[in-house]
């Protein structure tokens, strides 16, 4: 047998993207896309709208910041036919086939599309709970987006769709979450549900958009499309304190759950109730509730005022820090005023006035007085009276013990309600557990943030692309979501469990630790001759038992040699 050279050997990066595909196979994704976008028969395309969605799903669940329009070198070192099971190149993902897939989702309706595949999937697996939690974040966009090709961009999109009234959504400068004011930004508005925080409704909005306005409107157009299937839960529709006035006057049509908002007159004299003025009825993790009834926007609800222990521990060290940094503050402000000199009495009582307004945690016994002195210089004789020349403030601070108690007595305390009112549905001591389900919606946005998706007017020159982005980033939440409910799932049924990230057991495993756990596993083609064998390399016992709680299609990648 003669030396091997390089030429004999080549190989491609799969790592993790072979659970990636599995998912995006157990789920239909590409059939399912297929059948809402098809391809016309004379459009010469050697992928389908589907293959390009899941194409750039496997760039999502990457984990690298390859931007989408570098699209085909990402794909150009992965072993492609084995991902999508037939014999594609890179160069047919190419700027020109990704934005067509782009601009097709945003024809057919990004929201529309997005909740026809959710519940179709949802449905099937078993994903949809009863209740759905609604939350917002923004994406920051690092392009111009000139505004008059935005207005020229939405007025052709609201054309475009006759059942679209509103115009569509483009990049705004808007109230930034992650405190990027410089940046134009987009908004998505997202719902999820059941245990696994299946990602069921999502919406992209303009930059601008206030959560008060949208989160009950998409609470009613869900509820609308739920209304036309046959196997949609009677969703229970929840979200923060942007949602809670504005949900308030579609009671009749939808059953919500809410925050009230403190600064409600009514809800902030229940959440200053003194001690002795309630009755505490005991939850568990260190929780309580007080349950009231209201009538407020002419609704009749419950008003159930929660007290965590632990919120009240960190509210409590977070004050008394405020509290010191006020008394610093003012300390050096009043010493400042003290050493002021007025011309006039008012002027000093003004001072005194404003500065002793702004204090929220002190008190000050603050006067003017009048400062002697004579107008000629030299000794003054005897018989001649001092004038006043002006006036200072002679102060004392100190702490306002009564607003500080008070304050510190409505810490770790907030308000829930619902128009739920049947108690067999859902109880007065299930209401916390149910709101506090809200994290898995602030957690798929963390999720959605960690993934480095940089949105450049570059390739999303449009703002319907940057819309249908967006959905294709849910879809990664998606595929990520369950492969880490199934896994979990797996692991419980067969009583197992695998090592984390201190080699310790668990049954709870995250994907992203999954995923790092195949960095390094390669596809090795060795040329000998006219012969050619194809296999995956770096497969160890852990993996392949990791392979075995997935599907078929993973089984195929990651086992099979050819």
């Amino acid at each position: 047998m003669g030396a091997f050279s390089e030429e004999n050997f080549s190989g491609k990066v799969l790592d993790h993207l072979g659970l990636v595909s599995d998912k995006i196979d157990e789920l239909n994704l590409v059939r399912l896309i297929d059948e809402r976008l098809p391809l016309s028969s004379t459009s010469g395309s050697k992928v389908t709208m589907g293959e390009r969605v899941a194409a750039m799903i496997l760039n999502g669940l990457g984990f690298i910041d390859t931007r989408l329009y570098l699209f085909p070198e990402f794909l150009a070192n992965k072993p492609i036919k084995r991902l999508f099971a037939r014999d594609l190149k890179a160069e047919y993902f190419n700027d020109d086939s990704i934005g067509r897939c782009l601009d097709a989702i945003g024809s057919y309706g990004v929201t529309k599309l997005f909740t026809e595949l959710s519940f179709a999937i949802g449905t099937k697996k078993n994903l949809l709970g009863n209740s759905a939690h609604f939350d917002t974040s923004t994406l920051q966009l690092y392009g111009e987006y000139a505004e008059a090709e935005l207005k020229k961009e939405s007025l052709t999109a609201t054309l475009g769709k006759g059942d679209q009234v509103n115009e569509s959504p483009v990049p705004r400068h808007g109230y930034s979450k992650s405190h990027r004011h410089d940046l134009k930004q987009m908004v998505i508005n997202l719902a999820t549900t059941g245990k696994s925080g299946f990602p069921v409704w999502m919406e992209s909005h303009s930059g601008n958009a206030s959560d008060k306005k949208i989160l009950p409107e998409a609470a009613l157009r869900m509820n609308e499309f739920c209304k036309q299937l046959s196997e949609s839960p009677d969703f229970l529709y929840v979200g923060d304190s942007a949602m809670y006035e504005n949900i308030l006057k579609h009671s009749a049509q939808i059953k919500w759950l809410s925050r009230v908002p403190e600064k409600i007159l009514k809800a902030k004299q229940l959440v200053n109730r003194s001690k002795s003025e309630i009755s505490w009825i005991p939850l568990s993790d260190g929780y309580s509730y007080y349950a009231t009834k209201s009538n407020y926007g002419e609704v009749d609800q419950p008003w159930i005022l929660f007290f965590s222990e632990n919120a009240y521990k960190k509210d409590v060290v977070t004050l008394d820090k405020n509290i010191q940094k006020e008394l610093d503050e003012y300390k050096k402000l009043w010493w400042h005023l003290s050493n002021e000199e007025f011309s006039c009495k008012e002027d000093a009582q003004l001072s005194i006035k404003k500065l002793t307004q702004k204090m929220k945690y002190h008190e000050v016994n603050a006067q003017s007085v009048a400062v002697q002195g004579h107008s000629k210089s030299g000794r003054p004789s005897k018989h001649v009276t001092p004038e006043i020349k002006g006036y200072k403030v002679q102060f004392d601070l100190r702490q306002n013990k009564r607003k500080i108690a008070e304050t510190r007595e409505r810490k770790g305390r907030f308000i829930l309600s619902t128009n739920q009112m049947d108690c067999d549905v859902l109880p007065d001591s299930e209401i916390l557990a149910e709101y506090k389900a809200q994290s898995s919606t602030e957690s798929s946005f963390k999720f959605i943030k960690d993934n480095a998706f940089e949105l450049d007017s570059i390739f999303l020159k449009t703002p319907s692309r940057i819309s249908a982005l967006m959905m294709i980033m849910t879809l990664c939440l998606m595929v990520y979501g369950v492969s880490q409910y199934d896994l979990r799932l797996a692991l419980k049924k067969a009583e197992k469990t695998l090592p984390n990230q201190k080699r310790k057991p668990t049954e709870m495993p995250s994907m992203k630790w999954i995923y790092y756990l195949f960095s390094g596993v390669h596809e090795l083609t060795v040329h000998i001759g006219n012969r050619t064998k194809t296999l995956v390399i770096n497969v160890n016992d852990l993996l392949k038992e990791i392979v075995g709680y997935f599907g078929e299609r993973a089984k195929a990648i990651y086992l099979n040699s050819t």
